[in-house]
């Protein structure tokens, strides 16, 4: 009910948005062949901008006429601008000729002068101007209508490092940065397929944010990469800065705290995700990228557990699972047992607590709620400031509150155990933190209320919502809800790899991972040498 709200009011929001913008006068965007007056519109659009570099320029000779380079300082290179571009028009004498048919001049220029690999002419100001504010330089000629964008991208960019969400023992140790074209070649590095494509779109009225959709043609599916495009293309905003304002638009349940796009720092996870049949979605200035469709496994899934055997693999993510469980279930399930339903408890224990909890103050609801609302402050204080202060503030933060905590007689002592197994179970699936609070506080809630019936009516509710998502037509809980037997090798157990012949039912074109071959034996081996003799 709370999503389809959502859904209306954004129906809603984007009608009338469609109204304004039909509103606004059209104007024209064509490149003046009077060179003074394309640069003083320039000047305009950009309010005299200190870092927009204007560079006027005499080229042709005799029969040349002025010129003009536009670029932002900072974001270009110095090198590329003054050997490759100026120097060429300025003193290229064979510019004088090619001048002299202005109708061929452009192309003179993109095929005899300019020592760049892109080039690309345009018709329209607002092309050019764009080129320029993405660190490309623009050159305008006078007496031509036209424009060519140039090449010329030198800023800063941070080194290629280890990702620094996503944990590494074994495999690639390296991550993605904020430069698209740095990722997509990472990308490019894992799948050598000349069937791999990048399309390139531009979101965001104001920032014009770079976004690139990265798919294997003939491995996704056609209705997959439409429908992805489809959603990308109808976001209508000012600022794209970061993927998760294109998560936050394009999911398929914006009102559940399950999120059906994921995420990954590591270019190794997303060439996985690409050969499985899903589509990679790269934001400039970001070093996340995006993959959908996006089922819940994934997320107790790590890319370590391909490169180990499947014994260990199998293993490790079970504890993670029951590790998500435990994060979710034991605060509510402590108050449960402790309010209502005493008689579950072995008598010893059942006196342990009771001397343990003698003279606190508080119901077993409140004091849960105190150390799990405390945990969060001091986990939001560790991220935040600073790695060495950060990281010593967490450890003696919680051992000095929760020490003092029990000796002052606020809190419990098996009260500080239980939140302390949370928090450690909590690192377990880092990828579904947001949603294990949110689920543990609503749990903790019912259990106060109701005891163990209300967990378990939280619990269906949870598992019903979860059952009704999907991911861009792809069931959430799949492999699981529908359940299929194949998909199941690399769900909760990770068999091995000889044996995982198929990527997951209905996510891609081509089913067949790899063709099943048995191993020669010996017999074989010599049955065949002696029918070859």
């Amino acid at each position: 009910m709370f999503d389809f709200l959502l859904r209306k009011a954004g129906y809603w929001f984007a009608k009338k948005q469609e109204t304004y913008r039909s509103k606004e006068p059209d104007k024209d965007d064509t490149i003046s062949k009077n060179l003074t007056e394309v640069l003083n519109t320039i000047r305009n659009e950009t309010i005299g901008s200190k870092d927009v570099v204007i560079r006027e320029i005499y080229v042709g000779g005799d029969v040349g006429a002025d010129a003009a380079i536009v670029y932002i300082d900072g974001l270009v290179s110095s090198k590329i601008i003054n050997d490759d571009v100026i120097k060429p028009l300025m003193f290229d004498t064979r510019l004088d000729a090619g001048y002299a048919k202005k109708d061929n001049v452009i192309t003179y220029i993109e095929k005899s002068l300019i020592a760049v690999n892109e080039i690309e002419e345009v018709g329209k100001l607002s092309e050019a101007l764009n080129g320029a504010l993405s660190g490309d330089v623009a050159l305008f000629l006078d007496g031509i209508g036209r424009a060519v964008v140039i090449n010329s991208k030198g800023w800063e960019k941070r080194s290629i490092t280890e990702p620094s969400s996503e944990a590494v023992i074994r495999g690639p140790r390296e991550s993605f940065i904020e430069n698209m074209r740095t990722n997509t070649a990472l990308i490019r590095r894992k799948i050598k397929n000349s069937s791999l494509v990048f399309e390139q779109m531009v979101i965001g009225r104001k920032t014009k944010t770079n976004v690139s959709i990265a798919y294997i043609n003939g491995l996704a599916k056609p209705e997959l990469i439409a429908e992805v495009k489809k959603r990308i293309k109808g976001i209508s905003t000012d600022s794209i800065l970061e993927s998760g304002y294109i998560e936050q638009f394009i999911e398929d349940a914006p009102g559940s705290i399950f999120a059906t796009i994921g995420y990954t720092e590591k270019p190794d996870v997303a060439a996985a995700k690409i050969l499985e049949g899903r589509v990679a979605i790269i934001v400039d200035g970001t070093p996340f990228v995006l993959t959908a469709p996006f089922v819940f496994l994934e997320s107790f899934q790590a890319a370590e557990d391909y490169y180990f055997r499947p014994y260990f693999a199998t293993m490790t993510r079970i504890i993670r699972i029951i590790g998500y469980a435990i994060t979710v279930l034991a605060p509510a399930f402590y108050v449960a047992v402790t309010t209502y339903h005493q008689e579950l408890i072995p008598t010893s224990l059942l006196i342990t607590f009771a001397s343990a909890r003698e003279g606190v103050p508080f119901p077993a609801f409140v004091e849960s709620l105190i150390m799990i609302i405390t945990f969060e402050i001091l986990r939001e204080a560790g991220i935040r400031l600073p790695r060495p202060v950060g990281q010593a503030l967490s450890i003696v933060g919680a051992l000095v509150i929760g020490e003092s905590a029990v000796s002052a007689g606020l809190i419990g002592a098996p009260m500080v155990i239980v939140v302390a197994i949370t928090a450690v179970s909590g690192f377990l699936v880092p990828n579904q933190n947001d949603s294990a609070v949110i689920m543990r506080i609503i749990l903790l809630i019912l259990a106060a209320t109701f005891g163990g019936f209300g967990i378990t009516m939280g619990l269906l509710a949870i598992l019903v919502h979860m059952s009704a998502l999907e991911s861009f037509g792809y069931p959430f809980l799949s492999p699981t809800v529908p359940f299929d037997l194949e998909d199941s090798k690399d769900a909760v157990v990770r068999a091995p790899l000889w044996l995982m012949i198929s990527r997951p039912k209905g996510m891609s074109e081509d089913k067949q991972r790899k063709k099943y071959k048995v191993p020669p034996t010996e017999a074989n081996n010599n049955d065949s040498g002696e029918a070859s003799s």
